[in-house]
């Protein structure tokens, strides 16, 4: 049935009369733009009109914002325009299902935020003087192309004068279905939506950032596709007119919590057992490795950024590494946390290019030009990141990912574009030892096989060990059996939904501050560390802790307050991230000809013994020089002048190796070397 048009905006005027006047007396005051509109209330008070909507909505939106015009209420705020929200099931369609039956229909649609245009300026209206006998056209400018009007009632056709233009903001983003909502093989669509006018406004711009996932409820139109000759295509784009959008994944700091979650959450807070309670909860499916899942619990808490008044920005995330055999866990850890954190994403080694990760300069065919597309660190950004199989990745890959984890910014200048994009994000990573599995009476640093530069930019790197013990085993076999028999079964003290609530309460309200007694306990870790070789050679002393793990340290310390919802980070919060870093040094930072934590063997990945037999090796070069008044010295006598000062054979011949590789020496013929 055919609805009569001034009766369908007499309806609406009562609708809004009768079920929305305080909002619009609100909006009224507050000078907005739009009124949003429960579906289910509209079906309530009229179902022929909510039926109307779902089949001609270009038509009843219309008629609704005319009908709002009719108010008195709201004489001072015209062209108010209705955003529908809280649609039936039926309308929900997934991007790889709208058909050109669905062509001037009103659906639903979800998916990920991949591109984003600038907002510019479009025409919706347009008016028009007719030279002949000044008469006044208006013309709507509905589609893609600028109309002009035909004719005139005075029958002059065409050459007529624009007096003025109605204009509106407009923008156009790419949707792409999100990874979790496809099946096997299948390649995720993606679709044109176009936003203008409040969609556009400062406030609603943050939820279509690119990473977010967003719900868009929209009117599906076609678009001609015009061929090189000029001409239209007899194939057309489709493209999605947005009437609202709300997102549906938020990062911690956007996540609501009620009043009575709160008051839940001050009670977990408040119990001396908080630690246990959230550990045990971070994966409670994998048994053991209690100080990995501390360090984690620290990570989704998360440091305070801070901003000096240089411009220098300080960051608050801790980024970890685990490394550790196969079977041992580390992937499971990774999904788990990517569960917990509300904008978590899990790549992996080879499936993971430096492009995809920070971000890359495509060809953009719907808004012209070239446009960024960022990559899983920027899109993971006030989240988390979770890269499994980092060994995997290329060396020119993973080197892209410096600059994201200390800066936490991408910098691009590619194809005429210069620009920098936040990624503030938390990284966690896993990798394989250098040969597959840990040699247990190896030294753990140099079956690491990433680049030092890389490591040294995660505040903790823990080694997970898979070694044999009959009494573990059998508790792990007890674990893992048990969880098979009832899948079912959970004894965890927090589920995933308040963990997440928990953690983002205390990232959204939580600013912990440095007390006297916890910087006096940092700085006296750090000094003692710092000097506890104090009789050895300046040059080669071995260096236990930098500056880098001092300021590991203070996140730590801040996280370990913000995780029991402190305002204070106090000394047994120092202590906490003392331990932890204490832990992780223990077992990847020992040298074995010491018995001393270097980290160097992490940060250079040469020792400071190593560092020292360098040094010695070179001066003995120099002495030969002088005493042999050549520049070349035969290799044997080299090894028989160090034999003297200590060094074994095997030892030298690596060192040559090493200093040749370094560019200090070279071979200028078969059993000599030359100082450059």
């Amino acid at each position: 049935m055919k609805l009569d048009a001034a009766e369908e905006i007499k309806r609406f005027a009562e609708f809004f009369e009768q079920e929305y006047i305080k909002e619009l007396v609100e909006i009224a005051a507050k000078g907005k733009h739009s009124v949003g509109v429960d579906f289910a209330k509209l079906s309530r008070f009229d179902p022929a009109i909510a039926e109307h909507l779902l089949n001609e909505p270009d038509e009843a939106i219309r008629a609704a914002e005319l009908g709002v015009e009719q108010l008195d209420i709201l004489s001072e705020t015209k062209n108010l325009r209705v955003r529908f929200f809280n649609l039936p099931g039926t309308q929900y369609l997934m991007l790889r299902d709208i058909r050109s039956e669905h062509i001037g229909r009103v659906i639903v649609t979800e998916g990920l935020v991949r591109q984003k245009s600038d907002v510019r300026p479009q025409v919706v209206s347009s008016r028009f003087e007719c030279p002949s006998c000044g008469n006044i056209i208006s013309v709507l400018q509905l589609d893609t192309s600028f109309k002009e009007p035909s004719s005139c009632g005075c029958g002059r056709k065409g050459k007529f004068r624009l007096v003025s233009k109605q204009l509106v903001d407009a923008q156009g983003i790419v949707l792409e279905e999100a990874p979790e909502d496809l099946e096997g093989g299948e390649q995720p669509k993606r679709m044109n939506i176009f936003l203008k006018e409040d969609l556009v406004s400062p406030i609603s711009d943050r939820k279509t950032n690119p990473g977010t996932r967003i719900s868009v409820v929209g009117v599906v139109k076609e678009v001609p596709v015009i061929l090189r000759s000029g001409s239209k295509s007899t194939r057309f784009e489709l493209l999605i007119e947005a009437n609202s959008i709300a997102s549906v994944v938020e990062d911690f700091y956007d996540i609501p919590i009620t009043r009575e979650e709160e008051e839940v959450i001050k009670g977990i807070a408040a119990d001396p057992d908080v630690y246990t309670k959230l550990t045990s909860s971070i994966a409670p499916s994998i048994y053991g490795y209690r100080e990995v899942k501390e360090a984690l619990v620290l990570q989704l808490a998360g440091g305070v950024q801070k901003r000096y008044k240089d411009g220098i920005v300080s960051r608050g995330d801790i980024h970890i590494l685990l490394v550790g055999d196969p079977g041992a866990g580390k992937s499971q850890i990774l999904k788990r946390i990517g569960v917990i954190s509300p904008k978590g994403r899990y790549v992996s080694g080879k499936g993971a290019s430096g492009a995809g990760l920070t971000a890359a300069v495509v060809k953009d065919e719907f808004l012209g030009g070239w446009s960024l597309e960022a990559g899983a660190l920027v899109l993971a950004n006030n989240g988390i990141c979770c890269i499994d199989e980092l060994d995997k990745m290329s060396k020119d890959d993973r080197s892209a990912m410096h600059e994201a984890l200390e800066q936490q910014t991408v910098s691009i200048s590619k194809a005429n574009i210069q620009a920098t994009l936040l990624a503030r994000t938390t990284v966690l990573a896993a990798a394989n030892p250098k040969f597959g599995r840990f040699d247990p009476y190896g030294i753990i640093a140099e079956q690491i096989d990433l680049p030092p530069a890389l490591i040294n930019r995660f505040d903790l790197v823990f080694p997970i060990k898979d070694i044999p013990d009959a009494e573990r085993d059998d508790r792990i076999a007890s674990h893992i059996l048990h969880l098979h028999k009832s899948p079912d079964f959970e004894d965890v003290e927090i589920d995933s939904g308040l963990l997440r609530k928990y953690l983002a309460y205390a990232r959204q309200n939580i600013s912990p501050v440095l007390t006297e007694n916890a910087v006096k306990e940092i700085k006296k870790y750090y000094v003692e560390m710092r000097n506890t070789n104090t009789g050895e050679d300046q040059a080669t002393r071995a260096i236990p802790i930098s500056a880098r793990q001092l300021e590991a340290l203070v996140r730590l310390s801040e996280a370990s307050a913000r995780a029991r919802l402190s305002p204070r980070v106090t000394k047994r919060d120092a202590r906490r991230a003392i331990d932890l870093l204490n832990y992780c040094l223990m077992q990847v930072g020992i040298d074995r000809e010491t018995g001393k934590i270097d980290i160097d063997r992490l940060s250079t990945g040469i020792p400071s013994t190593k560092r020292a037999k360098i040094f010695t090796l070179k001066d003995i070069i120099a002495e030969m020089e002088v005493n042999t008044k050549s520049k070349m010295i035969p290799i044997e006598e080299l090894m028989r002048e160090a034999s003297e000062k200590g060094l074994d054979e095997g030892e030298v011949e690596d060192l040559i190796e090493k200093l040749k590789r370094t560019g200090d020496i070279f071979e200028p013929r078969r059993g000599f070397v030359q100082r450059m």
